[in-house]
């Protein structure tokens, strides 16, 4: 098949997690045999108006990118430039990555009588409490309006979570996966460690409220005052991350490395020996509101690494890590329960292997981008031919 995907505002290549997620399903899509055109923008904040003309064309792992450069909120603008794509290049299907301000390709597909499938990564309609929520239904709910327009225009919709689709849409349309790991790229460490070498602990993510990036360093930080030996790795940016370096200045084994890009990641997994995801919903107003609708990669890589994983317990994520049997899960918050699973394992490193394995035989049966892009060319295959269907 030849498949447009559009992936409006999103950097691609880039560091972020979604800049991962299309890349990752782009060339799975591409390893099953499939043309996958990229529509995407070429860095975060860039713009350049002459690409809403001519965008610029990257040949990137098998598939092809198209770069149309310009802000995120003004998404819907690619329109016309997404339109002429569709008329170059006869997509048989258009995928679209769901954004409020989006929708380029579910128009153009809609003009072209092309099937279509929605990928929701995120609550489509904001709880309440959300200020831009707040001010849509103000303007008379015009957001919520072109957000359920979307859904019903979409043959098929793909989400880790059906909350995250409004509830007047066809449940029969959607299909609840979540995302993965690159199982091939990310693999357990290649040797044993050396009889001198520190137990590492890791984390990767955003330093934002929710990701609990906070309580990591707090935590890491009662079990260095215990006494423990161990040495702990926190990657990535955010409005926290400051706060963070400011509270663990006096712990030289607490190291942070800012923003890391995607191609480091599996090096990054291999030196440590835990991974850690300590996630708060009491942070995130649309995760209480729809449920832990996150399918964090970090989990997943984690796993494939043979890292055991350290995460909340709470659903699904306690369904992908099943406490004492690929990891440990703890209560969303608790600062002391979160040292206290880290010390364990740090301190039963047999234990913590024993987990790891089993971990990296989970995500490779269940939760990998190739079982994700196996599944997603089957629901293509489907929609393309209910579609053909419909028109003969």
């Amino acid at each position: 098949m030849n498949i447009l995907y559009v992936a409006s505002g999103i950097p691609v290549p880039g560091s972020l997690g979604g800049s991962t997620h299309t890349v990752e399903v782009a060339r799975g899509l591409a390893s099953r045999g499939h043309h996958v055109h990229v529509v995407a923008v070429s860095a975060e904040g860039h713009t350049n108006l002459r690409h809403l003309w001519a965008p610029t064309q990257l040949g990137h792992h098998n598939f092809t990118i198209h770069h149309i450069d310009i802000p995120k909120p003004l998404s819907l603008l690619a329109t016309p430039a997404v339109m002429r794509l569709v008329e170059r290049l006869q997509p048989d299907v258009v995928m679209e990555r769901y954004y409020n301000f989006a929708g380029a390709g579910m128009l153009a597909a809609r003009r072209f009588g092309l099937p279509t499938l929605l990928e929701v990564n995120a609550l489509i309609v904001d709880p309440p409490s959300v200020r831009k929520r707040q001010i849509d239904n103000r303007l008379g709910g015009p957001m919520r309006r072109w957000a359920t327009r979307q859904c019903q225009w979409a043959d098929a919709i793909v989400t880790p979570l059906h909350t995250t689709v409004p509830a007047e849409i066809d449940r029969t349309r959607i299909h609840e996966h979540p995302w993965g790991a690159d199982v091939e790229r990310f693999v357990p460490r290649p040797r044993q460690r050396p009889a001198t070498h520190i137990p590492t602990v890791i984390f990767i993510g955003s330093f934002r409220a929710w990701h609990g990036a906070n309580h990591g360093v707090a935590a890491a930080q009662l079990v260095l005052d215990r006494g423990i030996n161990a040495k702990f790795i926190f990657v990535g940016d955010g409005p926290e991350l400051a706060d963070a370096k400011a509270t663990a200045h006096n712990y030289p084994a607490i190291e942070f490395t800012g923003m890391q890009p995607y191609a480091r990641m599996p090096e990054l997994l291999q030196s440590a020996d835990i991974g850690i995801a300590p996630f708060d919903t009491s942070k995130h107003p649309a995760l209480q509101a729809a449920g832990f609708f996150w399918s964090p990669l970090k989990v997943h890589e984690y796993m494939a690494s043979a890292l055991p994983v350290i995460t909340s317990n709470i659903t699904p994520l306690n369904h992908i890590v099943r406490h004492e049997q690929e990891g440990l899960l703890v209560k969303e918050g608790d600062v002391v329960a979160l040292a206290d699973a880290m010390q364990r394992l740090i301190t039963q490193p047999d234990y913590a292997s024993q987990l790891g394995h089993a971990g990296r035989e989970r995500v490779v049966a269940h939760y990998s981008w190739q079982q994700h892009c196996a599944t997603l060319d089957g629901i293509l295959q489907d929609i393309v031919a209910q579609r053909q269907r419909c028109v003969g």
